[in-house]
């Protein structure tokens, strides 16, 4: 690729080359911990923050831990500074070329693993409060996203309530990966219960349980974030020494594992106005699981295994008669005829549509797959991830879909040094003839405005961006 990153340009030049704002999916700050714990105190009382702070210290002191860096930089530099004060971070935006950007906090990546039945509630609800605080002031250019609890359907809704109803916050994160002690080790040694946990999602294999979350984001008019990470121990990114090893494409493992969930559990199809974000992933598995979908369809869809699948319809008499010509001493037709349904290849003798894998999804065909990932998906990919050309490939993408990529900036973390080069990054997929400016306008601007103002047309109500996002949706420009 091009180097623009070492020529001098910033984040102001390439946003000068372009007729539409810039809108960052995905920006981070820093919460300091003492604001954290002030707080937790305040919504949980004294001996909750003692607690949640023994639990940060075990956080970063387990077995097997090692330093890593999160934040910018070094400890002095501005981009640190950034990240930690929203009103630098708002002065600073021009710089990077950016107009308006959602928020996520860093401790929070955290918080969404919280599994404490007690504690859980206070430290969510402490870090919504905190972040209403740290952004009022800046809300024309940046928005904070809200921590919604999962474990328990009716502690997310009741923090959404809170959360977006009471303190007025307009962007959500939820946990995705539930983890959840086996129920038989937690009723036969629930001391050992912490040792063996199950991955669970409230997208697949809940039944309606999370239906009033869902109908609860649409009445409310947010849209649901994924910023979840498939590591850490008991999964394919569990080292105990190499982060490297543990983060590559960590986040997008958890993002597909959401989105494949949400799909297969019928989610899209009971809300089909509700729209989901993948965060921090990339695009690079949003396409493969796209286009894996209709290969699937083609050879999993309840009339492929009515008629390619069904053992009912195995027919005996021709593996008898390939085996009189084709067989051996062992493979002999007598023994076929015998036993022509091996254990180890055959699927139970049930009906197929006991089988169906894509029962409750609304899926009838290919242009349903297409309709959902266009309607309902969104996925943030960073500046210098190449593989998001892939969701506006319409040759290699099944109907000539452009999937819905976001740009995420990740603006406060180790890999982004120097937030005025962010932009920079992104525009070297356009210099490179990966994509085009028409795709480039749906990636940093089109993409995202459509997911928030499309569930909620207030979003941008008070913004610097509310005049263009108002025509963009009225098909004004």
């Amino acid at each position: 690729m091009t180097s623009h990153a070492v020529n001098g340009l910033t984040g102001a030049d390439i946003r000068a080359k372009l007729d539409h704002p810039v809108v960052d999916a995905d920006g981070h700050m820093i919460e300091s911990t003492f604001a954290v714990l002030d707080f937790v105190r305040q919504v949980g009382g004294a001996d909750a923050a003692g607690r949640y702070e023994d639990m940060l210290k075990g956080d970063q002191s387990g077995p097997g831990r090692r330093a890593v860096w999160v934040g910018n930089s070094g400890p002095g530099s501005i981009d640190r500074a950034t990240a930690m004060l929203p009103k630098l971070y708002r002065a600073r935006l021009d710089e990077a070329g950016i107009d308006f950007g959602v928020v996520y906090g860093t401790l929070a990546l955290s918080v969404l693993r919280v599994d404490d039945d007690e504690l859980r509630p206070i430290v969510y609800r402490a870090m919504n409060m905190l972040y209403a605080d740290m952004f009022k002031e800046v809300s024309d250019r940046l928005t904070p996203a809200a921590l919604i609890p999962m474990t328990k359907p009716e502690e997310a809704v009741a923090e959404l309530e809170f959360a977006v109803g009471e303190l007025g916050l307009k962007a959500i994160v939820v946990n995705t990966m539930l983890a959840r002690p086996a129920p038989e080790v937690l009723r036969e040694a629930p001391h050992l219960a912490k040792y063996c946990i199950d991955l669970a999602s409230p997208g697949i294999d809940v039944g309606d349980a999370y239906d009033p979350v869902w109908a609860k984001c649409v009445e409310l008019g947010v849209a649901p974030s994924c910023h979840n990470a498939f590591r850490g121990p008991g999964t394919t990114h569990g080292s105990l020494k190499n982060y490297c090893f543990n983060s590559l494409n960590s986040f997008g493992h958890g993002s597909e594992f959401f989105c494949r969930a949400l799909l297969f559990g019928g989610v899209p199809h009971r809300f089909p106005d509700l729209k989901f974000c993948f965060l921090e992933g990339g695009a690079g598995w949003a396409a493969q699981l796209y286009n894996s979908l209709f290969e699937y369809w083609e050879k999993r869809s309840l009339d492929a295994l009515s008629r390619n699948l069904d053992p009912a319809k195995l027919d005996i008499d021709l593996l008898v008669e390939m085996a009189e010509k084709y067989g051996d001493e062992r493979l002999t037709p007598e023994r076929i005829r015998a036993e022509p349904h091996q254990p180890g290849t055959t699927q139970l003798f049930v009906p197929p549509e006991e089988l169906d894998d894509f029962a409750g999804t609304g899926i009838t065909g290919g242009e349903d797959i297409r309709r959902i990932f266009d309607r309902n998906f969104y996925f943030g990919s960073e500046a210098d991830d190449r593989m998001t050309a892939v969701a506006f490939d319409t040759k290699l993408n099944h109907y000539g879909a452009k999937l819905n990529a976001v740009l995420g900036s990740d603006i406060g973390h180790w890999d982004v040094p120097d937030m005025t080069k962010v932009m920079v990054e992104a525009y070297e997929m356009v210099d490179d003839g990966f994509i085009d400016d028409n795709d480039f306008r749906d990636f940093t601007y089109g993409n995202v405005v459509r997911m928030h103002a499309g569930m909620n047309p207030d979003f941008f109500k008070g913004t610097v961006v509310e005049k263009e996002v108002s025509a963009l949706m009225t098909g004004g420009s």
